[in-house]
């Protein structure tokens, strides 16, 4: 199994214990996370050893359990004031993740460093956190789909044939049953999208997974395997975004005018960004990419300030665009009929 799913395996191994205070078997264990028990007994060591206050004990019924220790707490971990006021300030920044894997824990957490803390001083802090403020625009709520992103997670980790229920955005049919092999999760710009293999187009595909409504994943014996060259960031190393084309990449080269260029300056929008100063002030932008789905919007939302340079392809869409832009404010209404 591979080290992503190990460790995911290992997680839910600490869920259980954490959530199960009178101890769990090696037995229930391993029916819950649905591997052998010397797999189970391998991961509790390997966590033990890392530090884990997980032990083993004998039952008043001669029962062997395996539990967490039930005084682990801030005070063993020994945080400083300065470090808890710093988890508790953070919390805003994970409540983007609200739904997902860790939110719960984490929001637990927070609870309970407030409670550890007079009124006083969780008011300053409430007063601190205000200084930084972070805009909730485009931020999707995952809160309402916690049970499908856990469903998601278990056939990541377990390698399940899964069939999700999908309504495309520009899908004529309401929705569409497809088969996949699902690889990974991203965040990305504030949503999740899920990262599989789908066995109807015989490809990877991206979906969003604010468009699934059902995920139903199939039994263990019908597992697959994820090629061992798949890593997500090197998939998407000439991904603009989320999305990736089946292509070698190509160079996209764009003028930017002088009034523009500091934002190009202040930041790097693709790792394969490489900035030409001109003479006269503009920057030459150049990008190696697969695809133009999303790297042209953002190049539109320039307006004059920016023209391609290259390729053609890329001109092309961009110069249609703006014809069906002119074609709106010109025809007005005409052009929904």
């Amino acid at each position: 199994m591979a080290e992503s799913a190990q460790l995911m395996r290992q997680w839910r191994i600490l869920q259980i214990l954490s959530h199960r205070k009178q101890g769990v078997t090696l037995q229930e264990l391993s029916q819950e996370t649905e591997v052998s028990s010397r797999t189970i007994s391998r991961d509790l060591t390997l966590l033990k050893t890392v530090g884990f206050p997980i032990s083993e004990v004998t039952s008043n019924h001669g029962k062997k359990m395996w539990k967490i220790a039930g005084n682990v707490g801030i005070a063993q971990l020994q945080f400083t004031l300065e470090e808890t006021a710093a988890l508790y300030l953070g919390r805003q920044f994970l409540e983007l993740m609200a739904g997902t894997l860790f939110w719960q824990g984490s929001h637990s957490a927070y609870q309970k460093i407030k409670s550890a803390l007079s009124n006083p001083a969780v008011l300053f802090l409430e007063k601190l956190a205000s200084a930084v403020h972070l805009t909730n625009h485009h931020i999707v709520n995952y809160a309402e789909r916690a049970e499908l992103i856990d469903q998601l997670m278990l056939a990541i980790e377990d390698h399940r044939l899964t069939v999700i229920t999908y309504q495309s955005l520009r899908s004529t049919e309401p929705v569409t049953l497809y088969d996949i092999h699902p690889y990974a999760l991203i965040f990305h710009k504030g949503a999740l999208y899920l990262i599989a293999w789908s066995l109807d187009h015989g490809a990877i595909r991206t979906f969003k997974v604010d468009r699934i409504s059902e995920v139903d994943v199939q039994p263990k014996l019908m597992s697959f395997q994820r090629p061992k060259d798949f890593h997500p960031a090197k998939y998407l190393e000439h991904s603009f975004g989320i999305f990736t084309e089946e292509r070698a990449p190509q160079s996209i080269r764009i003028r930017f005018a002088p009034k523009v260029v500091r934002i190009l300056q202040e930041k790097k929008f693709h790792s394969s960004q490489r900035l030409i100063q001109k003479r006269d002030g503009s920057v030459i932008a150049e990008y190696q990419l697969t695809g133009f789905k999303e790297i042209r919007p953002w190049i539109l939302s320039f307006g004059r300030h920016a023209r391609v340079l290259e390729p053609v392809e890329l001109i092309e869409m961009i110069r249609d665009e703006l014809d069906l832009m002119i074609n709106v404010y010109t025809l007005g209404d005409r052009t929904y009929d």
